[in-house]
């Protein structure tokens, strides 16, 4: 067995979640500079430089790049050589995300109960915590903050069987063009295909921990995620919502069995400031 503290986790913890708020993942950077070089409305182009000068000033000076510095949402795959020391792996992710609030000034944005007393817990915490156990003597930490417009334009459908994948496709595209300018496009488009009813919502935030436009391994779901992203991108939205060609900067999809009987769909939208970040410890 090889052993992690819990100190070394939530140090860690708390870099990556002041690193990640500051400075956009080169994939994200990346993607703005094609959207830049694909976008031929003078407004849509004027919004994307924009967009890429506001994150090197944030880069620069170390300051978030977007004033919601969102819910903490971890994917963590925990190798079955690897023994937590010092307390629960959910205390110390959670004390990273503590610090990180106080210390990068990121914005609290966790309210304690949901409809009767909405106080602001006033540090980030509690964060959303997914822990998978895999093989190996590793720690994968994967973190993304998720801001609340664009998880309010969030989606999910039972579709049957026989709507097939034309249904699909119109399900997620018309998702994210009533979306509208709320999740501040250029989009990133998590979906989830499979599962039932909580696993696929599971599965499409868990796309969106990919890097940007990365291929689908499977080509028949390279495919549906390119045909997905050609309908969004057909709809003029654009830059901010305000018209263009760019609307969507990639569609990512994971997929897991299903029953026979349903064909739940997810989609998980993130805004242009795509911010995700991986430490191994």
């Amino acid at each position: 067995m090889r052993a992690i503290g819990c100190e070394a986790i939530a140090t860690a913890v708390e870099k990556m979640c002041r690193e990640a708020n500051c400075v956009l993942p080169q994939d994200t950077e990346q993607a703005l500079g094609k959207a830049l070089k694909q976008e031929r409305s003078p407004l849509g182009r004027d919004i994307l430089e924009q967009c890429l000068l506001n994150a090197k000033i944030a880069g620069t000076q170390k300051m978030p790049v977007c004033q919601d510095t969102g819910l903490a949402v971890f994917f963590i795959k925990q190798g079955r050589e690897v023994e937590i020391k010092g307390g629960p792996l959910h205390d110390a992710i959670n004390k990273g995300v503590a610090s990180a609030c106080g210390k990068g000034y990121l914005r609290a944005s966790c309210v304690d109960d949901p409809v009767f007393n909405r106080k602001n817990t006033g540090n980030n915490v509690p964060a959303i915590i997914h822990i998978e156990q895999v093989p190996g003597s590793r720690l994968e930490i994967n973190y993304m903050p998720k801001g609340g417009g664009a998880e309010n334009t969030s989606r999910l459908a039972m579709l049957k069987p026989s709507d097939g994948q034309q249904c699909v496709i119109s399900f997620v595209s018309e998702a994210v063009i009533q979306a509208g300018a709320n999740p501040c496009p250029p989009t990133v488009v998590g979906v989830g295909i499979g599962g039932n009813f909580e696993r696929c919502a599971l599965l499409a935030k868990k796309a969106l921990i990919w890097p940007v436009g990365k291929a689908n391994p499977n080509k028949k779901y390279d495919r549906l995620e390119k045909k997905i992203l050609k309908a969004i991108n057909a709809s003029g939205l654009g830059p901010q919502g305000l018209g263009g060609t760019v609307s969507c900067l990639g569609v990512h999809i994971e997929h897991e069995p299903c029953h026979m009987s349903s064909l739940p769909v997810a989609v998980n939208i993130n805004c242009h400031a795509h911010r995700h970040q991986t430490v191994v410890l």
